[in-house]
């Protein structure tokens, strides 16, 4: 499972470089939470099993979260050097936020009330940036 986990991290994250390079930094950041959502949707079998191993101080969640965090980091400074995100908020914050909204209960409908809710949070990015609309 772990080896798993790993696997899925690197590619998750390690696209975003050739995502910025595709798309304008603020739909690049879209995808990139989306993705994390979709990530979220298909561990939801293993939900009890991965929160009691993030409980833990597992090394290798703390590398999971790490290079997420840094994913959102280049994405954020890309949208705020673009002036399409505001530039008050780090990587590991947006992770944070992002995570609660992955970490719901399986539901009815739970995951296009995560999307709703992930579209919430880049709203909020977008309020206060330099060519908000």
């Amino acid at each position: 499972m772990h080896l798993c986990h790993q696997r899925q991290s690197q590619r998750c994250c390690g696209g975003t470089r050739g995502t910025l390079g595709r798309h304008a930094p603020e739909e690049a950041l879209r995808r990139f939470l989306l993705l994390l959502v979709d990530h979220a949707a298909v561990g939801k079998g293993m939900s009890v099993t991965l929160e009691s191993i993030m409980a833990t101080d597992s090394p290798f969640f703390d590398d999971a979260r790490t290079r997420r965090g840094d994913a959102l980091t280049r994405l954020l400074a890309a949208g705020s050097v673009a002036g399409t995100v505001r530039g008050d908020v780090t990587g590991p914050t947006l992770l944070r936020a992002s995570g609660g909204v992955c970490a719901m209960r399986v539901a009815e409908g739970w995951l296009d009330e995560a999307r709703k809710i992930t579209a919430l949070l880049l709203d909020g990015l977008r309020h206060g940036a330099p060519r908000a609309t």
